[in-house]
């Protein structure tokens, strides 16, 4: 009787074991599909030179480096950043040299963060009050939350370069780190992806067009509240 009690004991006990391990690889395959599906994050770190992100190319490849690292399969990764237009005035005659828009580069969407939080069905939701963009889903590649404004250091400033419909600004001055490639002077326009700022103003709150740095370098952007980071999408 004790031998078949001990021997009972002991199946129950493997039946248990076998039941955590299968949970165990189910979460960890729930896991691995909710990194699969991950198309939106705002960067861990910045490429490290400031509103210098080797312009449009390098921020983009700097969003699927962070990507690949995290396990992303993903490919095709966009930064979100406009460029400004620009008169260039180095040859005979002066000509125009195109502006870029932040929600032209980013793909029809939908959108999700590394936790597989629905971020914007497409385009138009993501520039309205409709989009989950916030403290708690503006997440990194790693799917770690990015500090905000009461935190130390506080990393909310999110570089854009972006009008609050994710154009590019016509007010003139530098809003972009000349075209993000200058680690020096300038500025650039940021977003808080934790919607809190200085005050309640549509403005201060907004994802994408909060306000200009204080200057363009790894050493000015704390100033205001930043670390160089930007938004990352996957525009397939």
């Amino acid at each position: 009787m004790i031998k078949n009690k001990q021997m009972k004991q002991t199946v129950a006990i493997s039946a248990a074991a076998i039941g955590l391990a299968l949970t165990g690889s189910l979460i960890s395959v729930n896991a691995s599909a909710q990194d699969a599906d991950m198309s939106f994050f705002i960067t861990s770190a910045g490429p490290g030179k400031g509103g210098d992100l080797g312009g449009l190319e390098g921020a983009d490849a700097h969003c699927a480096s962070l990507a690949k690292a995290a396990g992303s399969e993903k490919t095709s990764w966009k930064a979100y950043l406009s460029v400004s237009a620009k008169i260039d005035r180095s040859g005979d005659s002066p000509k125009v040299v195109s502006g870029v828009d932040a929600r032209d580069r980013i793909g029809t969407g939908p959108w999700y963060n590394a936790k597989g939080v629905l971020i914007a069905n497409n385009v138009e939701e993501l520039h309205s009050d409709g989009n989950a963009i916030n403290l708690e889903n503006g997440l990194d590649e790693n799917g770690m939350q990015v500090n905000g404004r009461g935190s130390k250091p506080n990393r909310h400033d999110i570089l854009t370069g972006s009008t609050p419909q994710g154009q590019y600004s016509t007010a003139g001055g530098d809003t972009t780190c000349s075209g993000w490639t200058s680690s020096g002077e300038g500025s650039a326009i940021v977003g808080h992806h934790d919607l809190v700022g200085l005050s309640d103003d549509r403005h201060m709150v907004s994802w994408n067009s909060a306000h200009g740095s204080a200057g363009c370098s790894a050493e000015a952007f704390p100033r205001t509240g930043g670390d160089g980071l930007f938004y990352c999408f996957a525009s397939e």
